[in-house]
């Protein structure tokens, strides 16, 4: 049964559109069908992440019922499937956001997991992804604005009814000034699913126009948001076993690529 998964938060800028391709192209990597579809229409990002900003055939267009929703999906070299949302202004101010819920049904016919990267905030158009999911999840940072936004979020996701599985927390440095992952948890009353390292591969990626994933398979980031998705999709999964080597670190010291 096909499930759809909403990646969103409270504000911008917490590393929401690189969580929902990193996990999306987790859930690939393990095999299972899955696509990444951009609900974030004002702002839309999951195509410049994995280099292809412009394109034929959006979800606008498909929302706007000028294009059938096979005809936007578009397949990365990697085998992740994605739906991009178009970058034009003038597409914008024809699409309705409310429309989106109305392709749940389209949506849940396309892949087994569907993960939908969600605007952030409280505003109409994440309103109209947050009705689409069957499963919530917030993406925060270690600090207090973020994770008094994501409350905001939770509790508003909770009203509706809508199922909040946990958070992922972006951007771990683990120094003293970021808040405890106990803190975090305490406060949003929810699950941790993962703690995701800030680490300079992930700036490397997005200047390759790819997902971490596919980029440094075994760093560190990768292989947290490898722990999630095992999670997610009920496999087991020894993030231990799939360290780089020390080749591959030394690689990465010295900016070489292989």
């Amino acid at each position: 049964m096909s499930k759809i998964i909403v990646i969103t938060s409270g504000k911008g800028g917490v590393g929401k559109t690189t969580s929902a391709i990193n996990l999306g192209a987790a859930i690939n990597y393990f095999g299972k069908d899955v696509v990444v579809i951009d609900g974030n229409l004002s702002t839309p990002n999951v195509g410049i992440h994995l280099g292809s900003p412009e394109v034929p055939v959006t979800l606008n267009q498909v929302m706007s019922k000028k294009a059938d929703l096979f005809e936007a999906i578009y397949e990365h070299e990697s085998g992740l499937k994605i739906v991009p949302s178009s970058l034009s202004i003038k597409e914008l101010k024809r699409t309705n956001p409310g429309r989106l819920k109305e392709l749940k049904k389209e949506f849940k016919e396309i892949a087994e997991y569907i993960i939908i990267d969600s605007a952030a905030g409280l505003g109409n158009e994440a309103l109209s992804a947050i009705e689409l999911a069957d499963q919530l999840i917030v993406i925060t940072n270690p600090e207090m604005p973020a994770v008094t936004d994501a409350l905001k979020v939770i509790k508003l996701a909770q009203n509706m009814n809508k199922y909040v599985s946990g958070t992922i927390v972006t951007r771990v440095r683990k120094n003293k000034s970021e808040m405890q992952p106990e803190t975090v948890k305490e406060m949003l009353e929810i699950p941790i699913l993962g703690m995701i390292p800030e680490d300079e591969c992930m700036q490397f990626a997005l200047g390759k126009k790819d997902a971490i994933m596919h980029i440094r398979p075994r760093s560190k980031p990768s292989r947290a948001y490898k722990e999630i998705a095992a999670k997610l999709i009920g496999i087991e999964y020894d993030s231990n076993k799939d360290k780089e080597s020390l080749m591959e670190k030394l690689y990465r010291k010295f900016g070489i690529s292989k």
